[in-house]
């Protein structure tokens, strides 16, 4: 067995946590449908948020709404760095896998950018 990250990342329109909610679910659906993940795989999944970004934590909603109950979750602020992409939630999902399987990226909406 092996383990390996994959990441994303999802822009919001405002700090609500409802933006905070849908954009941490929609990034979720996607990684898990491009990545066919099954729950049970996943060692622990890491949350960043820009600094512009504190009204709700995403971790919650992944616990809450996709129901990732025993997951292993922290969230965290992105460092500020000057003229970086703002109110933006990033995902890595650490998995246990098999060797040949190759992570797929999503990065949407004004994350896009990003890659």
């Amino acid at each position: 067995m092996f383990t390996k990250g994959i990441r994303g990342a999802i822009t919001v329109e405002e700090n609500t946590p409802s933006a905070i909610k849908d954009g941490t679910l929609e990034l979720l659906r996607e990684l898990f449908d491009k990545n066919n993940i099954a729950p049970e795989k996943i060692s622990h999944i890491i949350f960043t948020t820009t600094n512009d970004l504190n009204a709700d934590f995403p971790a919650k909603f992944a616990r809450k709404d996709f129901g990732l109950k025993d997951t292993a979750m922290m969230c965290f602020h992105e460092l500020d760095v000057p003229n970086s992409l703002n109110l933006c939630i990033r995902i890595l999902i650490v998995l246990n896998c098999n060797e040949d399987f190759i992570p797929q990226f999503v990065y949407l909406k004004g994350a896009k950018n990003l890659r």
